[in-house]
Order: C-alpha cells, then sequence, then structure tokens
C-alpha cells in the first residue's frame, strides 16, 4: 500500500498570482481586470498562497487598513479569501484566514475586518468573527457583511 502525504505550505505571492485562484472563485466569468483590486501592490499588501504539492490552490490577502467604525488603531482588513472550488471544504480557508491571524499578532495588528459574502458568515463564525449591521450589496459581487474579530 502507496500512502502520499500532502504538503501543504502558505508562503507570501505577488498580487498577480492570486488572480488564478480569485478569477474563477471570486469573478467567475468576468475579465482578469476584475481580480485586480485597490491597493494589491501596496507595500502594506501581503497576498498569501496555500500550495498542496506545489499547487495553488487557495489564496488570502491581508491590507492595512482602517475602517473608522472600530477604534481599534492598527488594523487589518482581508480581502479576496477564496480556494478553488474542488479543494473546498478541507480546511484551507482556514488555514489561510488563521496564518493572517498569526501575521496580525506578530505585527501588533489589533482587529481584523472585512466584508464577508452572505454564504461564507458562516464560515467565519466558526472562527470566532462577528457579524457587524445589516446586509448590504457590493455592486456586481453580491450581498455582504461587515465582519470583525479582536485579536
Amino acid at each position: 500500500m502507496y500512502f502520499t502525504q500532502i504538503m501543504n505550505i502558505i508562503k507570501e505571492i505577488p498580487s498577480k498570482e492570486t488572480y488564478i485562484v480569485r478569477q474563477p472563485v471570486l469573478r467567475k466569468g468576468k475579465p482578469i481586470e476584475s481580480c485586480v483590486f485597490e491597493g494589491d501592490d501596496l507595500e502594506t499588501t501581503h497576498h498569501f498562497g496555500l500550495f498542496e504539492n506545489k499547487s495553488l490552490t487557495g489564496i488570502i490577502s491581508l491590507f492595512t487598513k482602517i475602517n473608522p467604525i472600530f477604534a481599534q488603531k492598527s488594523q487589518a482588513q482581508i480581502r479576496g479569501m477564496a480556494v478553488l472550488e474542488n479543494h473546498q471544504k478541507r480546511g484551507i480557508g482556514e488555514a489561510l484566514v488563521r496564518h493572517c491571524e498569526n501575521y496580525c499578532n506578530t505585527n501588533n495588528v489589533d482587529l481584523i475586518w472585512f466584508n464577508a459574502r452572505t454564504a461564507a458568515v458562516g464560515f467565519y463564525k466558526k472562527m470566532s468573527y462577528k457579524a457587524l449591521g445589516e446586509a448590504f450589496d457590493i455592486k456586481d459581487v453580491g450581498e455582504h457583511y461587515l465582519m470583525f474579530k479582536k485579536l
């Protein structure tokens, strides 16, 4: 009997590398240009990819961005968290979010916030994120909730 061990590695990647996951998961049917987020290439923005046996299967981006709703002085915004469809429901998304939390803890960030698609709210609640306020629509993307977690 043969046993194949899957090697999962999370590492920082350039913004352009995120597009191969952003497009099919977050911008399905839209042009590649829709995968470019404002602030992607700022020095303070970090993109992480989870690689399974050297194949990129999941991504997450962490922006240094203050949301004035929160009092914390040091905040980060998660954007573009996505896992390729045939790799979902296997803990990859959670591993990516935990990686961002660890990064934020190491860099003295007090709060993580983001706009979560309605379908993902339950996923984030399992990791102790809280929804704030009512659902709102993001043009061409869909209904979202503002979510956050104090670190």
